[in-house]
């Protein structure tokens, strides 16, 4: 990985999708503008706040995507990232692991 460039792999894959009450929703059911949660592969030189392992929150529209080995990647800029959730960030009691 190259400069400020993260990759991640999706946790949601494309298509129908359960909601908590088990009701399915289809690929084609239109729904506003929503983040998603993904983790980090791997992360270039210049990166500072996100490590392989940690999980973050992305905009799915602003995204490239790649296929390595044949498992579909998203790859981005460290400053695309919205929020990242890691065990390490959970330093004192009332710490919630988000960095927002």
């Amino acid at each position: 990985m190259l400069h400020d460039r993260v990759l991640v792999r999706t946790d949601i894959p494309e298509g129908e999708r359960r909601s908590s009450g088990g009701i399915v929703i289809p690929a084609t059911a239109a729904v506003g503008r929503r983040l998603n949660w993904a983790e980090v592969v791997a992360v270039g030189q210049n990166v500072r706040t996100v490590e392989p392992g940690d999980r973050v929150l992305y905009d799915p529209e602003d995204r490239a995507e790649v296929e390595v080995r044949g498992v579909a990647y998203v790859l981005m800029r460290e400053r695309d990232l919205h929020a990242v959730a890691a065990e390490r960030l959970q330093g004192s009691e009332d710490s919630t692991g988000l960095y927002l």
